[in-house]
């Protein structure tokens, strides 16, 4: 089963200015009986609100307050359950005509888009944004200051060739997400504002494999998901040895995150110099003693990573 995870990680400490986020999904594959062939997302600041895929063949709200942002249209679930059925055979030729590209034939394969927009609430400052990926690798992406696209890879030329040539869709596009991605953002940020804005502290847990294996400072539950995880020695941070792990979506929408520490060249008594740091936005740290006695080891398993099966509202797209 593949992994629809939004992932977001913050690298500026002490940043409390927040940027919330409107992002679609959209995956079309082949080759994987256990997943569907199509499958539609949305996220907004990392929270699923909206999914849609080719065994069900109905969008649907992932949050209660989506029903409340939506209901000036009463149409609006059926409209868009209508784009999802409608996008499935162009992604579905999409994952073909990239086969072909890259002279394959079968095996799994996977045709992805991700677009949407960022909006700062302090500065009013908007980024919009569209890109395509194909077997996890870039194959197109929007400039929307040149509003041309840009093709990484050679097979992605023609579709770049065609997409650019065709203004009538670089319009659609720019007004979409300078326009009405951040309207619809700032609808969804004020309809579920208690429940995005929200702030809980996580349980931190020292793991460790072995006794040869690095000890991993892992954070669990926390929300929203600004949040920073680093080692310091004496009190100052540290970077040689510390390995960060990606921020990942729990299934009950809070998040979890992990640092680990190489402590092979460490002599055992200098441990206690060391412990692991928790920043969240807006509260205050946490901080943990790397200390033994603390150290949860393979006889308690490390919570499973999360798998999230991602929302979206849909958007129509030519083929490439």
């Amino acid at each position: 089963m593949m992994k629809l995870i939004f992932l977001l990680f913050l690298g500026i400490h002490g940043v409390t200015a927040i940027t919330h986020s409107l992002k679609y999904f959209y995956t079309a594959s082949s080759g994987l009986s256990a997943f569907p062939e199509y499958v539609s997302v949305g996220l907004v600041d990392g929270v699923q609100i909206s999914h849609c895929d080719s065994v069900t063949n109905r969008n649907v709200p992932k949050q209660d307050w989506m029903n409340t942002a939506t209901a000036e249209d009463p149409q609006y679930w059926e409209s868009q359950t209508q784009v999802c059925v409608g996008n499935q055979p162009t992604y579905k030729a999409n994952v073909q005509i990239a086969k072909q590209r890259f002279n394959q034939t079968g095996g799994v394969h996977i045709f992805q888009r991700m677009y949407g927009c960022e909006w700062d609430d302090e500065t009013g400052e908007v980024r919009g944004y569209d890109q395509f990926g194909y077997d996890g690798e870039d194959f197109i992406s929007l400039d929307l200051q040149t509003e041309t696209w840009i093709a990484p890879v050679q097979q992605a030329v023609i579709t770049k060739h065609k997409w650019d040539h065709n203004r009538a869709l670089m319009a659609q596009m720019k007004n979409y997400l300078t326009q009405i991605c951040p309207a619809w953002l700032k609808k969804y940020v004020n309809h579920g504002r208690s429940s995005l804005m929200r702030t809980e502290l996580p349980s931190v847990s020292l793991l460790q494999k072995t006794p040869s294996s690095a000890v991993s400072c892992h954070a669990t539950g926390f929300y929203p998901n600004r949040a920073l995880m680093f080692w310091r020695r004496d009190g100052e941070e540290i970077y040689e040895g510390v390995e960060h792990g990606e921020i990942l979506l729990n299934h009950d929408g809070s998040f979890q995150m992990s640092a680990d520490l190489d402590l092979s060249s460490v002599p055992t008594e200098d441990w206690m110099k060391y412990e692991c740091v928790f920043q969240l936005s807006g509260a205050e740290e946490l901080t943990t003693k790397l200390e033994k006695t603390k150290i949860r080891t393979n006889t308690a398993k490390r919570p499973p990573s999360p798998v999230e099966n991602a929302e979206v509202q849909e958007q129509m797209m030519p083929k490439a």
